[in-house]
């Protein structure tokens, strides 16, 4: 049985839901969504290296550290370990 190399991902894009972000406290909410973006990412690419891009944090703090944002949608893609995630618009 030889190693099989798990075939990358070209590009896709996701929309990551962030509802559960509101249970947060208010005053956390904004720095919250950003990890739920990165657990959501390694958890669908199968990676541990997640890069975000600047656009994503900027949409993501638009209206203050108190209302993220309820989903956002990235586009994803992979080179060799690395994903790396921008901002669709």
């Amino acid at each position: 049985m030889g190693e099989e190399k798990r075939k990358g991902i070209d590009e896709r894009i996701y929309t990551i839901p962030l509802r559960s972000v509101k249970k947060a406290p208010r005053w956390k909410r904004s720095t919250r969504a950003i990890s739920v973006i990165r657990d959501f990412l390694q958890h669908h690419t199968r990676s541990d290296v997640v890069l975000l891009d600047s656009s994503i944090n900027e949409k993501v703090w638009e209206r203050g550290s108190q209302k993220p944002p309820s989903r956002i949608r990235v586009k994803v893609t992979e080179e060799e370990d690395v994903v790396k995630a921008e901002l669709v618009e």
